[in-house]
C-alpha cells in the first residue's frame, strides 16, 4: 500500500514540475522561437523528465542549486540565458513542490499544480527591427525581441503584465545600450 502512495506522490511530483515549467515564460518564448533547433519542443518535454530526476538524485538540494541547473540546462539545449529574473522563483516553485513530494503530501502537490496552472501567462515574442547610426553614417538594422504577455488562466491577481502601450517617451533601445558588432544591451524596466 505504501508503495503506490509513492508512486502516486511521485507522478503528481512529475506533472507539478511539468506544469511549472510550461508556465515559465522564458521556457515558452524559448520553445515557441525554436531557440532549441528544430527539436525545442522535445527539448521542453525532455527537460521535465531531466528536472525532477535531478530532484530524485539530489535530495538536499539549495535554492542555489536549482538556480544554476536550470540556468544551465536553458543556456546549453536552447541556447538562452535567462535574466528576467524568473530563475529565482521557478526554482523555489519546484523546490517547495519537492518539499511536498518528500513530506508524502500529495493535496499540496495537486494544490500547487493547480494554482500554477490557473496563473500561467501566455507570452509571445516577436522581432521588432530598429535603425541605428553607425560610425560612417550607414543604417544598419538591430533585431530585438519584443514580449508581450497574455493569461491563459482564470485567475488574474497580477501575474502576467499586460504590455506597456509605447508612447513619445517610451524609446525600446537607447544609443548606450548598442555597442559593438550590433549586440543590444537589454535592460528591465524599473
Amino acid at each position: 500500500m505504501m508503495a503506490g502512495a509513492g508512486e502516486d506522490s511521485r507522478a503528481l511530483f512529475g506533472a507539478g514540475v511539468r506544469a511549472a515549467l510550461e508556465a515559465w515564460p522564458a521556457l515558452q518564448i524559448a520553445v515557441e522561437n525554436g531557440f532549441g533547433g528544430v527539436h525545442s519542443q522535445e527539448k521542453a518535454e525532455w527537460l521535465g523528465g531531466a528536472v525532477e530526476e535531478y530532484f530524485f538524485r539530489n535530495a538536499d538540494l539549495e535554492l542555489d542549486e536549482v538556480e544554476d541547473f536550470l540556468g544551465e540546462l536553458m543556456t546549453n539545449e536552447f541556447d538562452t540565458v535567462v535574466e528576467d529574473g524568473s530563475l529565482p522563483q521557478v526554482s523555489q516553485q519546484l523546490q517547495t513542490m519537492f518539499y511536498h513530494f518528500q513530506r508524502g503530501d500529495g493535496a499540496a502537490l495537486k494544490e500547487m499544480a493547480s494554482h500554477i496552472t490557473q496563473r500561467k501567462c501566455r507570452v509571445r515574442a516577436t522581432a521588432v527591427t530598429t535603425a541605428r547610426e553607425t560610425d560612417e553614417d550607414d543604417a544598419d538594422s538591430v533585431e530585438e525581441m519584443e514580449v508581450t504577455a497574455t493569461n491563459d488562466g482564470a485567475a488574474t491577481d497580477g501575474v502576467c503584465p499586460q504590455p506597456e502601450s509605447s508612447g513619445p517617451d517610451s524609446q525600446t533601445i537607447k544609443e548606450e545600450d548598442i555597442v559593438e558588432d550590433g549586440w543590444t544591451i537589454v535592460r528591465r524596466k524599473k
